[in-house]
């Protein structure tokens, strides 16, 4: 897992796993291609919230920075492959200075994958990836450099995901 940090030590994620949390391309294309369809997006929140100093720290605040109050527009979603029950819970920071030009489409995605946007020029992003194991399942945090702005996408594989 090469410019990615595991956050818990003592605890690997399952092989099967490994392949989908280290994936370097769009993980929207690579869940499509096990659905054999295109993903279904169930949105729970769309809207701004303060970021937390654990997603400021891994956005790459620093310094006093740390200590100010950081709004982003925050989505979070479900995402479905071929069966009725969730394969991925998401969630998407983009930081209200990230959300500039072209960038402000972001806040406009619906049920579209956050990953035909990302990719849609670009088969891979500069990025910089934290792996936890968290209740809900195992997580790949992902920091994105996006045209030069910073994004964090969490994707939780829950249990549905089958691994």
């Amino acid at each position: 897992m090469s410019n990615t940090q595991l956050s818990h030590a003592s605890k690997s994620p399952p092989f099967e796993l490994i392949p989908w949390l280290d994936a370097k391309g769009s993980l929207t294309a690579m869940l499509e291609t096990k659905a054999g369809q295109p993903l279904r997006v169930e949105r729970h929140f769309e809207g701004y919230k303060l970021l937390s100093l654990a997603q400021k720290t891994h956005l790459g605040v620093t310094g006093t920075a740390l200590n100010r109050p950081l709004l982003a527009w925050v989505r979070e979603v479900h995402l479905y492959g071929n069966d009725e029950r969730p394969w991925v819970w998401a969630q998407s920071l983009f930081p209200l200075p990230s959300l500039k030009g072209n960038a402000r489409r972001l806040q406009h995605l619906k049920g579209i994958p956050i990953g035909y946007v990302l990719f849609k020029r670009r088969r891979t992003l500069p990025s910089q990836r934290f792996i936890s194991c968290t209740p809900k399942g195992w997580q790949r945090q992902t920091r994105y450099d996006w045209y030069g702005r910073k994004l964090l996408i969490s994707e939780t594989f829950l249990s549905n995901f089958g691994y």
